[in-house]
């Protein structure tokens, strides 16, 4: 008899702590923090940081190019130069490729999550205004036709990480920067794997 009742508690235990723990579909995404301010004290690791770099493609100057996979977003310059900026990608499942352009440009961008994200994060908002606590950052650049943007983030540890559900991340500030040097038009070819 103590057994089974032993078996029962234990069984019943489990069970609560199972039903208050959020299943894997609907965990907290630790990069979408909606009314988290972005703690602009915060210091990229130097692999992160803007730069200009040597950069060999037959892409003309102002193209943007999205490297998934190094985590770097390029802004080609003239004589074979880019500045390099450290970005968050989609994670795993999250990630893609293909040729846009930048079809608006927003500063202080609101947040309306799709549908699509909102089934898989029910805990989202279903908008959130433009400001310092919105996770979109101080500017979006809309890509093409699709859900996707360059935009900035609350969350500066995230640059360098696959978190996102496919959109490209930059701090505030290199946000800031690139939203003004390139127009709504400006091609955009986002690589999962380096050229060689």
């Amino acid at each position: 008899m103590k057994v089974h009742h032993l078996i029962y508690l234990l069984t019943a235990a489990i069970g609560l702590s199972l039903s208050t723990t959020p299943s894997l579909a609907q965990s907290q995404d630790p990069g979408d923090q909606p009314g988290l301010v972005a703690d602009d004290s915060y210091q990229l690791d130097p692999e992160w940081q803007k730069q200009m770099v040597l950069y060999r493609t037959t892409e003309p100057p102002g193209t943007i190019i999205v490297s998934t996979a190094e985590r770097h977003l390029y802004l080609i310059q003239p004589g074979g130069r880019a500045l390099r900026y450290g970005i968050g990608v989609g994670r795993d499942g999250f990630q893609w490729q293909g040729l846009v352009t930048i079809t608006n440009k927003k500063e202080w961008p609101d947040w309306t999550p799709p549908p699509e994200m909102i089934a898989r994060q029910p805990y989202l908002p279903r908008f959130m205004a433009g400001g310092p606590g919105n996770p979109l950052g101080a500017r979006a650049m809309y890509l093409g036709a699709t859900v996707y943007r360059i935009h900035g983030t609350n969350r500066p540890d995230t640059i360098g990480t696959k978190v996102s559900s496919g959109c490209f991340r930059l701090v505030n500030a290199d946000v800031a920067d690139l939203y003004d040097r390139v127009p709504v038009g400006t091609k955009v070819v986002i690589r999962q794997k380096p050229e060689l």
